[in-house]
């Protein structure tokens, strides 16, 4: 488990209550190892280490002294002059990835790890770091009295409390060589003036985005792509500023992340120059759906769309074109074809009632068929019947 420089010293999480940083919440820009489980030989492990500092800035430095060392690390480097403290953000393999892909040689040019940051050395690092606050609050007062125009960001105190660096932002070329004359004689340091975009501003300063999650530029995205207009109107978007543009000002980063797969998909959709003519008359392209590969059209006067393919509307072009005029925006029907097909049924229904009706059986002409039937005994039987009932009481009489 990797501790952060917000929790180093009183053993506690700040600014979340995740209860420590198994998460990587605390840290900006944190990076997987997906081959940490990989051990090789200690003489054959990649010696430089990439080391991040405040706000996510990382760099890479060499462990000539093969330290072992763990991601979240506290360790003194080299810095020109001094010293500083960062904290190991990699290691291994994908340092030598990492390097590859900012197009940072393997050199001399690159800078040594002394040692482990011990408490000392981190309880002088936080005293400087105290100081930063106050110190941007005065700074910006000088720049307001130097009337220069220029943003002051964020300041980064170096761990032995000898430079700054001073973050700032303008959209023109600022000459402040008399601020840092100020700034320097104020505070007592060699002060560095590093100017950045809007765009690392915003990253720098950290938020929450309008999809609910935290920016990208401040979690994982180093990279700034120049994002244009067109970005939005290949993906249907409305061309609102308010909602297009991010807490830099500038055009939301995310809407390059789908741009490539919009633009494979449009291959497939005409273009169309004018309105699709038909019997009904001429009709304008109000909406297109790229994935589902539908599009809507409107005849002039109506409210109504008309969802018509892709594939149809082809084919409007081309009859168009060759100067035919559809009937209508839907498929053609072949009339033949369907008169055939209702001759056809007509058939079947008319033999179908044919041989229902011989099915069906006739009733017989019995007048009284229906009617009940009271059938009456003849009278001999009906006097059998009494005399045996009078011998059953007279025997009966008798045995009693």
């Amino acid at each position: 488990m990797s501790s952060c420089n917000t929790c180093s010293l009183n053993e506690e999480t700040a600014g979340c209550n995740s209860g420590g940083c198994q998460t990587g919440g605390c840290n900006r820009l944190n990076v997987f190892d997906w081959l940490s489980d990989m051990s090789l030989p200690s003489d054959q492990r990649f010696d430089i280490i990439e080391v991040r500092f405040k706000s996510g800035r990382k760099e890479f430095y060499r462990n000539p002294d093969s330290l072992a060392l763990t991601t979240g690390d506290a360790i003194v480097i080299d810095v020109p002059n001094g010293h500083h403290i960062g904290y190991v953000s990699l290691q291994g393999e994908l340092v030598r990835l990492q390097m590859k892909k900012k197009s940072v040689k393997d050199d001399e040019s690159i800078r040594q790890i002394y040692r482990i940051a011990s408490q000392r050395d981190l309880e002088k690092y936080e005293q400087a770091k105290s100081k930063e606050s106050s110190i941007l609050f005065r700074s910006r007062e000088i720049i307001q009295k130097e009337k220069l125009r220029m943003k002051l960001t964020d300041i980064e105190f170096q761990a032995d409390n000898t430079k700054a660096i001073f973050y700032y932002s303008a959209e023109e070329r600022v000459d402040f060589r008399n601020l840092i004359k100020l700034l320097a004689g104020e505070f007592r340091i060699r002060v560095e003036m590093k100017q950045i975009s809007l765009r690392q501003e915003a990253g720098r300063i950290g938020g929450i985005g309008s999809c609910g999650r935290e920016l990208c530029c401040s979690t994982w995205l180093t990279d700034f792509k120049s994002v244009s207009t067109s970005a939005a109107r290949y993906q249907n978007l409305s061309l609102n500023p308010s909602k297009l543009s991010g807490q830099c000002g500038r055009l939301k980063c995310c809407l390059n992340y789908e741009l490539d797969t919009y633009l494979l998909e449009l291959k497939d959709i005409p273009k169309l120059r004018a309105p699709l003519k038909t019997q009904n008359g001429n009709a304008n392209l109000q909406k297109t759906d790229i994935f589902k590969k539908i599009m809507w059209f409107g005849f002039e006067g109506e409210n109504t769309w008309h969802p018509i393919p892709v594939q149809r509307v082809k084919e409007i072009l081309l009859m168009n074109e060759n100067g035919e005029v559809p009937e209508t925006l839907q498929i053609d029907k072949d009339f033949s074809k369907m008169e055939k097909a209702q001759a056809l049924t007509n058939d079947l229904e008319r033999l179908d009632r044919k041989y229902k009706n011989k099915n069906k059986k006739k009733p017989r002409n019995n007048p009284n068929r229906n009617q009940p039937q009271n059938k009456k005994a003849p009278e001999g039987q009906n006097n059998q019947s009494q005399n045996s009932k009078r011998k059953f009481r007279n025997r009966k009489n008798k045995n009693q």
